[in-house]
């Protein structure tokens, strides 16, 4: 079954474009937060120098990493991603 916009056409590969890019634009202040947040309670531990700092930091370096490659991840591969897979399905008209 396929849908129809507003203007009474099938969706297509333009309308497709322009609803991912809405929906990562709208991603980005919230997972900015979550990892700015983040961030600044992992960097003191990551860069301390105390008693147990040698322990914690081994601890906080891979949840860096991870906060890093998450944004990427959210920000631009899954929308990618998902962009390739409806794009190949609109062409072979399965969806709408």
């Amino acid at each position: 079954m396929v849908t129809t916009t507003v203007e009474g056409r099938a969706p297509g590969v333009a309308d497709l474009y322009e609803a991912v890019m809405e929906g990562a634009v709208e991603r980005v202040r919230p997972k900015m937060m979550t990892v700015v947040a983040i961030m600044a309670g992992l960097l003191p531990i990551l860069w301390g120098t105390g008693t147990g700092s040698e322990v914690m930091s081994r601890i906080a370096a891979p949840m860096v990493g991870g906060m890093i490659s998450s944004t990427v991840l959210t920000l631009a591969v899954i929308p990618a991603i998902y962009a390739l897979v409806k794009q190949w399905r609109l062409a072979r008209g399965l969806e709408g």
